[in-house]
């Protein structure tokens, strides 16, 4: 199984920046799927999740209205478009895969495969 984040880069705030995450290796529809992020000595945050029909989404509160997650079976793909992007939102983001039909878990244990994660840099 492979997950591959990418889109990351540097943004000021205020401006928006779309992350992918393309999934190899497993049957992606049977998955939710979700985004982290972690700043360096802090703990790995959930973000957003989506459930396998790409029905219902949820979200961390600091996000939501900003963000949009999305995905799309027939490439595999799960999308994050960050919208008036704040400098505390700087961070390594992480796309996850859960098996579960149901609703995208928010802790990590819940998720049973990760991608290696793409940078995120807003400046003020």
């Amino acid at each position: 199984v492979q997950l591959q984040a990418f889109g990351g880069g540097l943004v000021q705030a205020g401006g928006s920046l779309r992350l992918s995450c393309a999934a190899s290796g497993l049957t992606f529809s049977s998955y939710a799927m979700g985004w982290f992020r972690q700043i360096p000595g802090k703990e790995r945050e959930f973000v957003a999740g989506i459930t396998w029909s790409g029905g219902t989404a949820n979200y961390v509160g600091s996000v939501k209205g900003r963000f949009t997650i999305s995905r799309d079976n027939t490439k595999n793909t799960v999308y994050l478009r960050m919208n008036s992007l704040k400098p505390e939102d700087t961070a390594v983001y992480y796309c996850a895969a859960d098996r579960t039909l149901g609703v995208a878990g928010t802790l990590v244990p819940n998720y049973d495969y990760w991608g290696q994660g793409t940078l995120v840099t807003v400046s003020s």
